[in-house]
């Protein structure tokens, strides 16, 4: 009987290791592939999203990974002051939701506003990742843009 606690132990040690890790992927998610995508290597995107990764929507440049490197790309050069910042994070297992705030001032045409207007945004995001082996494997996603697109807008 010991041994078999000393096992169920050993399982949730290593579990809660692995769930630390699907959060530090969570993190880099945000904190390099969102906030900082001009500094971000397509070496390093791999580490973060996995080979088979889905979003949901498909991203505006295409689907997988590429897709998500090439649009958060855009997204860094036509906002190169963009923070994705989570305000709550909620893990269950492997999947997380994160409810979080995008600011920014674009610097070019961004969301078909041009010429930039000096205005910034700010807007509330929803996402539901999956991560599997340190990497997300799936994301749906839904960004208030259309408050961005007022606050760039309207005066």
């Amino acid at each position: 009987m010991f041994k078999h606690r000393i096992t169920a132990a050993t399982l949730l040690f290593v579990a809660s290791l692995a769930y630390a890790d699907d959060r530090a992927t969570v993190d880099a998610f945000y904190a390099e592939l969102l906030t900082t995508p001009q500094d971000l290597t397509a070496e390093r995107m791999k580490e973060i999203l996995s080979d088979d990764y889905v979003s949901m929507p498909t991203p505006p440049l295409g689907p997988g990974a590429q897709g998500m490197f090439d649009t958060v790309k855009y997204f860094g050069e036509a906002v190169p002051n963009l923070r994705w910042e989570p305000q709550e994070i909620i893990q269950h297992g492997n999947r997380f939701v994160i409810r979080s705030i995008a600011i920014g001032t674009p610097a070019g045409p961004f969301l078909g506003i041009e010429p930039a207007t000096g205005r910034s945004f700010k807007i509330m995001s929803i996402d539901i990742l999956t991560v599997k082996d340190g990497r997300v494997v799936h994301s749906y996603h839904v960004e208030d843009w259309t408050s961005a697109i007022a606050q760039l807008t309207v005066d």
